[in-house]
């Protein structure tokens, strides 16, 4: 490329003296603050059990849209294996549905989220060998713990033939002189924490130090700076990368629009910042819809306590309550019952009868033979 053209945001003259203008932010952190001060609220209405449900949830959440934003889709049942492993002196082991893959992960989000120590290049290529161990992404073979060596790193999509270049990245020689500044900047900045991991998250994919990963890994940057807010034994209780998949295609856009200097043309990254700040709220909001449920969720069975559910009917109302009665789509069905609990329809004819004598759920009205549907009673 013609190094005369200034195109890409580490080419211009005040790169990574960012431009910004903060009067436009403060509303934004305003309701930030808002809906940080909400949740820590609702916290303290738990005890130590639900905390650690809570956090357990948002870690899993984090670990499913943080790969679902590359692409990758990780089970469900395996990440909460992977939690619970570590998270939990009560896991059984004999019902271990982890997978590696998921460890590792799992590995990731607890050190970004706990660890406060400060960030080093070792301690990034330890979170990069966590996500690449076996040494390739996909079918081709990357370095691993170690930044790239060479200079035609470049974010591309469509199809063979049709490939767009989105962004070109810096130059392999600058990379190690740029993270250390990176890293130093994030020990040292007073700038507002939402600010910050926003300015950091930018500032580390427009390095692009590594052949793969570096989304997920200027996420778990993100999440390590926003966890800097907590306790050293607590985690957040909100999920920016579930707000970010919520709106993948909003976080590309904005990406490119940032670092392409012949759209940003004045170098200014506030609209990036708005957006991340946004998202941010929107992960916040998730965060209290989430405690709403597992406050349903206790009220069900303080209210039910004295009823005698077998394992399945358990099993299946939790599930409902884990999803969310108002996101659990279409009611619960014969059909549905029988895919959850894995019983035969006269058994799951059985449960749901007594679930409907004691009152646990109710038939949908204007729904009968096959189309019957039944709700929780909350």
């Amino acid at each position: 490329m013609d190094k005369s053209i200034q195109k890409w945001i580490w080419q211009h003259e005040r790169y990574p003296n960012f431009k910004y203008d903060k009067s436009e932010l403060l509303e934004a952190l305003t309701q930030i603050e808002y809906n940080r001060g909400i949740l820590d609220g609702a916290s303290k209405l738990f005890c130590a059990d639900d905390i650690k449900n809570i956090e357990i949830n948002t870690l899993l959440e984090e670990a499913i849209s943080t790969s679902l934003i590359e692409g990758e889709i990780l089970k469900r049942e395996s990440v909460r294996a992977s939690l619970l492993k570590k998270l939990d002196v009560n896991f059984d082991s004999q019902n271990d549905n982890s997978t590696h893959q998921t460890d590792r992960l799992v590995e990731i989000l607890i050190d970004c989220s706990i660890n406060k120590n400060p960030l080093t290049q070792e301690r990034l290529h330890g979170w990069h060998n966590c996500l690449f161990e076996n040494q390739y992404s996909k079918l081709r073979k990357i370095r691993v713990a170690k930044f790239r060596t060479h200079d035609d790193m470049e974010v591309v999509s469509g199809a063979i033939g049709f490939e767009k270049t989105h962004y070109v990245a810096l130059p392999y020689e600058e990379i190690d002189e740029d993270i250390n500044h990176l890293l130093n900047w994030c020990q040292s900045s007073k700038e507002n924490i939402y600010i910050k991991s926003a300015i950091a998250h930018l500032w580390f994919v427009s390095i692009h130090p590594y052949d793969d990963g570096n989304g997920r890994i200027a996420r778990a940057i993100t999440d390590y700076l926003l966890s800097s807010n907590t306790s050293n034994t607590q985690f957040k209780f909100y999920s920016i990368s579930t707000a970010i998949n919520n709106d993948r295609k909003g976080y590309y856009e904005i990406l490119d629009k940032t670092t392409n200097l012949f759209i940003n043309r004045t170098f200014d990254i506030t609209p990036w910042l708005l957006w991340h700040l946004n998202i941010l709220k929107s992960a916040m909001k998730l965060a209290q819809k989430n405690i709403e449920h597992i406050v349903q969720k206790t009220k069900f069975w303080d209210k039910h306590r004295d009823k005698h559910l077998n394992e399945r009917q358990v099993k299946v109302l939790n599930k409902i309550f884990d999803i969310g009665v108002e996101n659990f789509e279409g009611g619960l069905s014969t059909k549905k019952y029988m895919a959850i609990s894995k019983k035969s329809k006269a058994t799951v004819a059985r449960d749901i009868a007594e679930l409907v004598a004691y009152g646990c759920i109710q038939q949908v009205q204007g729904m009968s033979g096959r189309n019957v549907r039944y709700e929780v009673v909350v």
